[in-house]
């Protein structure tokens, strides 16, 4: 009795204690301590915009509806939850190879024997011609022992390739909220760049009327006529571009969403989009945790590690145990009496002994795979930082040559309203107050460009950090 116990414990130790191939350990990796940006960055350090969920940065009520419905109806985040539930069948039926299988099975036979074939019967023998054959079996057992731990490991593969697609999937809701406020801030500026266009075309229809009135009394030339024409036809010129690229920006907008093209509503006006005060990064070692691309490559690289194991558990061998218990009888009535019962069991044990270096070969090719997966995953992280850097300086700077860009529009209208004045009175030629004209128009669409940009650079910077990828209900609720 000793002896089985022993047995049994011994079996036991070497059925989760033997895992042949690597245990996955996190490459160790040079941090940065900060950011790369242009000025210090707001303390304190440890906070990050990408802590606040993506309806505390997007203020707009209307940006927020367009997002939820985006976060419903998307095509590629759509396609994104079905990988993630076809990654999550595959695990189930990869861990059930771990455990043992039960079915039941049944046969009938019925055959009819000639009685002028090759074993031919004597006339008494008659009604033997007619035999009904069954038999029905429980299969108890189908299992292979995982001493080697081949089946955990292509386990912990299935789950962390699982993992992977859900950060995968995350990486897609994050990038479609910036996506979504990407385009809806364009389109903001392009109706305010449409706006501004239309207000310097009436503009300048009046300066036409007043230089034809002026040429109709002898004080302005033909050349001020067409100057002031030169204007105007630039300025309407510019209003069917606009209106071009905004209704392209509504149908971009629409794809995103899910929907057919069509036009988009808009909330708070260009202007009004609120600027957060400060955008502070947090700790670059938070990305490793934060960023769902990151997290994604890191499972990649677990689950080649894994799959290493899988392959050099082929150098061992193979025990399969299988087991049935049953009957078989020419009556139903007696199929599982008496002595019509039947029992198998049937151990298997398979070892290689030459394959032509197909397994040696096989373990060389995860080996190479799993590197591959970690140069990936290196990358990624170094591609994240360069993003964060990038996003920060943009900021920045855009912010700073905004401010300037603001204070030339306001010279520009001075300059303007200085030279018309002194054109009306005779002071000034049409021409400065042309230039003047032409100078604070384009001024103007320039400002709107940087005001995009800065707002743009707010997205890219909260995507960059991981933020923006949480869709739980409770969290995507105001």
């Amino acid at each position: 009795m000793r002896t089985s116990y022993l047995s049994i414990a011994l079996g036991a130790a070497l059925l989760t204690g033997c895992m042949v191939g690597p245990n996955y350990k996190r490459p160790q990796l040079a941090v940065p301590a900060n950011f790369r940006a242009p000025a210090p960055l707001p303390e304190p350090q440890a906070a990050s915009l990408a802590d606040l969920e993506w309806f505390e940065v997007f203020h707009d009520e209307r940006l927020q509806d367009l997002i939820h419905e985006a976060l419903v109806h998307n095509y590629d985040l759509r396609d994104a939850v079905t990988r993630v539930e076809q990654a999550r069948a595959n695990l189930g039926v990869t861990r059930s190879n771990q455990i043992p299988q039960v079915s039941a099975s049944g046969e009938v036979e019925i055959t009819r024997l000639s009685r002028n074939g090759s074993f031919p019967l004597p006339s008494s023998f008659v009604a033997d011609q007619n035999r009904n054959w069954g038999q029905a079996g429980l299969n108890l057992l189908s299992f292979e022992l995982d001493i080697w731990g081949r089946l955990r490991r292509a386990t912990e593969a299935a789950r962390a390739n699982l993992l992977n697609a859900e950060e995968n999937r995350k990486a897609v809701v994050s990038t479609l909220v910036s996506d979504v406020a990407s385009d809806y801030f364009n389109l903001l500026q392009l109706d305010y760049q449409l706006e501004i266009s239309q207000r310097t075309l009436e503009t300048r229809r009046e300066s036409l009327r007043l230089v034809s009135d002026r040429r109709s009394g002898g004080v302005a030339t033909l050349l001020d006529l067409r100057q002031a024409e030169q204007l105007v036809s630039s300025a309407a010129s510019s209003i069917p571009q606009l209106q071009q690229q905004i209704e392209q920006t509504e149908n971009q907008i629409s794809l995103l969403l899910g929907r057919n093209p069509g036009s988009v509503a808009r909330g708070r006006r260009f202007l009004e989009q609120e600027m957060p005060p400060e955008v502070p990064s947090g700790l670059p070692s938070d990305l490793l945790e934060r960023r769902p691309d990151i997290r994604a490559a890191e499972q990649a690289l677990v689950a080649a590690n894994a799959n290493i194991g899988v392959a050099k558990a082929a150098y061992f061998p193979q025990i399969s145990l299988t087991g049935s218990i049953g009957g078989q009888s020419s009556r139903l009535s007696s199929l599982f009496s008496g002595p019509n019962g039947v029992w198998a069991f049937a151990p298997q044990i398979t070892q290689p002994i030459f394959a032509a270096g197909r397994i040696r070969s096989g373990v060389r090719l995860a080996e190479a795979q799993r590197d591959q997966t970690e140069v990936a995953y290196e990358k990624a992280i170094q591609t994240a930082f360069r993003e964060v850097s990038d996003s920060l300086i943009a900021h920045q700077r855009t912010r700073e040559s905004r401010v300037e860009q603001e204070r030339l529009v306001r010279a520009l209208e001075d300059r303007k309203r200085l030279a018309y004045v002194r054109y009306q009175g005779g002071v000034d030629t049409q021409l400065n107050a042309l230039d003047a004209d032409r100078d604070l128009f384009q001024a103007e669409l320039n400002l709107a460009t940087t005001r995009y940009s800065e707002l743009v650079s707010v997205v890219q910077l909260y995507k960059a950090l991981g933020g923006g990828w949480q869709t739980d209900e409770q969290k995507r609720t105001p």
